[in-house]
């Protein structure tokens, strides 16, 4: 009984220690609206990139679900934390030694700003509107407007070779 109690204090303490302590620093990007924390978690723009500060050197990283978002090493204490599919995962972060530095709440959401909607019955389409509507492939939309969306986006990719 004793045993399990001694645990349970143990694991009580590393967690207020992280809970007390900031776990990331987010550092700004251009042109990239900086992603909030919300009640603990790191939010991240779907399809865009964050960089995270850790406050000891990380030796391996490890994501809960790897299809809602992705995480590499930029360097021994910058992590590059990018938003793949919409969601909540999480991160935990190792130290050479095996021992976490951080266990985290990762929420990954869609950029509501100069984002338009459009619901026609039962299909969605999005357009991202800064300066001039233009369509975007979003997660979720008519398979056939991402498709055109899509194709559109390679022949000019292609057309710039």
């Amino acid at each position: 009984m004793l045993k399990k109690m001694s645990r349970f204090a143990l694991i009580t303490l590393i967690s207020a220690s992280f809970v007390a302590s900031p776990l990331f620093q987010a550092q700004a990007q251009t042109q990239v609206t900086p992603a909030v924390t919300v009640q603990g978690a790191v939010t991240v723009n779907v399809n865009m990139a964050r960089v995270l500060r850790v406050n000891s050197p990380a030796a391996t990283v490890i994501i809960g679900n790897p299809g809602i978002a992705d995480v590499t090493i930029q360097d021994a204490q910058t992590l590059i934390l990018t938003g793949k599919s919409y969601g909540q995962t999480n991160l935990i972060v190792l130290d050479a030694a095996g021992n976490p530095i951080a266990d985290t709440l990762i929420e990954v959401v869609q950029t509501q700003a100069s984002v338009v909607t459009i619901y026609m019955g039962l299909s969605r389409n999005t357009l991202a509107c800064e300066p001039v509507c233009q369509p975007t492939a979003t997660l979720g939309d008519d398979p056939k407007f991402t498709g055109l969306s899509i194709s559109s986006s390679n022949a000019v990719e292609n057309a710039a070779e």
